[in-house]
């Protein structure tokens, strides 16, 4: 590839001095009613969170044909081909829309869908998360506002090699995802949460990367033919 917190105040007691006096008795010559005293509860309660954060470098050889790589990974955000129209979509020239593949968390699936936006940088770009929903299962929809997630794609081409007929196209991605732990899941170790949770971004980033980088050759090489077409080559299969 943003946890709100429930709160209930705990308050303060209030007890009456050691020196007033209390009776279930009438008072002769009181003018005024004395009540009881006052106790209010007030609460805090932060859930537990459980963090998730997973890391993957993957590269690949390509081999340079008639336009360099360095020159294909410098063209603007604009001019990029959306690589799989059954997965990603466009939302203007620097932001896309993705839909992840379904992920499954102990007895549930997930389908993150994620908000991404395309920094240029030299020789590459920098793709960060700005937004993740979670599609499936009603009490998955529930978390929405209940966990915040961050993503940082760097894609580069190695200039080192100069003029070489064989480039290298690496991607280094880093995912962290922070969650309130549901009541339900609360029995549970939180390091055990922790652990699956990034289990499955790591096994996420094994699968999606050098298929990510598979699409990015594909493309390149539709470019380089002399394709400005930049339509989509991806089919939406793992």
């Amino acid at each position: 590839m943003a946890l709100s917190t429930c709160s209930v105040r705990v308050g303060t007691i209030s007890i009456p001095s050691t020196r007033q006096r209390w009776s279930c008795l009438p008072t002769v010559g009181k003018t005024h009613s004395q009540k009881p005293p006052l106790f209010r509860v007030l609460a805090d309660f932060s859930p537990p969170k459980a963090r998730f954060v997973a890391k993957r470098t993957e590269s690949t050889s390509v081999k340079q044909l008639q336009r360099p790589l360095v020159e294909y990974m410098s063209l603007p955000a604009s001019q990029y081909s959306v690589l799989d129209a059954e997965r990603i979509e466009r939302v203007d020239e620097n932001t896309f829309r993705c839909y992840v593949y379904r992920l499954k968390f102990f007895s549930f699936e997930v389908c993150p869908v994620l908000l991404v936006r395309v920094e240029e940088q030299p020789n590459g770009c920098c793709i960060r998360l700005l937004s993740c929903k979670l599609e499936g299962s009603p009490l998955v929809v529930a978390q929405n506002d209940k966990f915040s997630a961050s993503m940082v794609n760097r894609v580069s081409c190695n200039v080192d090699l100069g003029n070489s007929s064989v480039q290298e196209l690496a991607t280094d991605t880093t995912i962290e995802v922070i969650i309130d732990i549901p009541f339900a899941f609360q029995a549970i170790p939180v390091q055990a949460i922790e652990s699956t949770g990034t289990q499955v971004l790591e096994q996420l980033l094994k699968i999606m990367l050098p298929r990510f980088l598979a699409q990015l050759v594909k493309d390149y090489k539709a470019w380089a033919s002399g394709d400005t077409s930049r339509q989509p080559l991806g089919t939406g299969q793992i």
